[in-house]
Parts: structure tokens; sequence; C-alpha cells
């Protein structure tokens, strides 16, 4: 898409850095960037696009690792399906009575067969009373990038939107206890997207498109989806002055 567009597109993945902490594939994304900047000779801000936890990762170079110096020139942070304020299924994962039974119904859906969820790094870092949580709230975002969040929704409550909790997503209610929502793409609740100053997007656009495949609005499906793709298109194409676009995978 972007390559019609003649958008140039740098890509960042972290996949091959098993069992490492976020602020490790922080400082791999910043030497990443350095390393393209040197490459290619550009010298101008980039657009970051990233999905699920990979916002908080990118997040956490730019608020907390680069914070105060500002030296990420850095336009425009795209979120899709973001835990900013951690992550429920992360906790949900480590609740006592429940985990045993939620991550076996995720297993070959969105975690692998054999997952341990003590064994995961990145999870264990994004519970929602986390250090690493903390230390984010605590930075807070920067005046000098645009931040935008794209989130999915079962508008119509549709149990196919995601068959595993029966359309529903799981977070924690103010109380602490537990509760689920349509309001959320099956694994991220809106409420743990939340950030102040962000433009936030629900989709669908339109009701009716659930109808015809509502899992295409889930977590897992949510950065391929047609809708999703035109939404940061437009982002992307709509500032004045070129920007590289980078994304970053979860």
């Amino acid at each position: 898409m972007l390559s019609d567009l003649k958008i140039p597109l740098w890509n960042f993945d972290h996949t091959a850095l098993q069992n490492v902490g976020t602020e490790t594939i922080a400082l791999a994304l910043r030497d990443y960037i350095h390393e393209k900047r040197v490459e290619t000779g550009y010298a101008g801000p980039v657009d970051i696009v990233c999905h699920s936890m990979g916002t908080g990762i990118a997040r956490y170079l730019l608020e907390v690792i680069d914070g105060g110096g500002r030296e990420e020139e850095v336009r425009m942070l795209v979120g899709i399906g973001p835990p900013n304020n951690g992550s429920a299924m992360a906790e949900l994962f480590n609740d006592p009575e429940r985990s045993s039974v939620v991550i076996r119904s995720l297993q070959g859906v969105f975690v692998p067969e054999d997952y341990d969820p003590h064994e995961d790094t990145i999870v264990q870092e994004f519970r929602p009373r986390s250090k690493l949580i903390a230390t984010l709230r605590a930075a807070g975002t920067r005046d000098d990038i645009a931040y935008r969040i794209i989130l999915g929704a079962n508008l119509t409550g549709t149990p196919a939107f995601f068959p595993v909790f029966d359309g529903r997503t799981w977070e924690i209610a103010p109380d602490g206890s537990w509760q689920t929502t349509y309001a959320g793409d099956g694994i991220v609740p809106h409420s743990e997207s939340f950030l102040s100053g962000a433009e936030m997007v629900v989709l669908p656009g339109d009701s009716s498109y659930l109808a015809r495949n509502p899992e295409h609005y889930c977590h897992t499906l949510l950065p391929r989806n047609s809708e999703t793709i035109a939404r940061i298109r437009d982002y992307l194409i709509s500032s004045a002055e070129p920007a590289v676009r980078t994304p970053s995978r979860n």
C-alpha cells in the first residue's frame, strides 16, 4: 500500500529478540532508526505505526529513554489496539483462578500451545500495576508528537467478533473486579487504550460492516483490516512535510 503511494517505509521487526524486556527492544528500535538514517541519508522526521504492546515499546523509547533530550525526531505515533494503561489480559494470564482456563482457550488463537506467561517478560512488564506502566504514566506524552489510536469494537455484540470470549473483551472494573465488555477488540478493552491528548478512532465506522466479517475488527486481524489500512494511509499522507514511516511489530 505505502509503496503504491510512493511513501518510503522502514520495517522494524523485533520477533528475533526472544524473552527480552521493553527497554531492550526500545533501544533496538532506536538503533534501527539510526542505522536506516545513515543507510538512506534521511535526516527528517519519521512516523511510527505500531500494534498492541509495540505501541508501549515505542512510547518507552520516545517518552522515557528520549523524553528529556528529545533527540528522536518523530512526528506521529499511531497505535493499533494499544494497552497504554497496562494490559488486562496480561493480568488475567496471572490470575490464580482464571489464568489456566483463559490461556487454554487462547492457545493456537493468540498464544502458542505451550504458552507460559511467567516466561513472557513483556507480558509481565505490561501488567497494569507494573513498574513499566508506572514509568510510562510518570513520563507522560510528548507535545512535539501527534498521537493517534485506532481501536476495534464489537458494536453489534456479535459472538463471531471474537468467538473465544463470545464477542466480548475482558477488562478490570473500577473496583478491581473482572468484567467483560463489547467496547474492545477481544484482547484490549478501550478503557486501557485511552491516552490523554491522543486522537482516538473506533472501527468499524459503519456497524453494518460487522455483518460480513466481524472477525476482521478483532485484535489479531485489526492491523490488516482494509478500514484500518485506509485510516493509516490518510494519517500518513495528510501532513504537509514528508516523513519516513516506521512500522513496529509487537
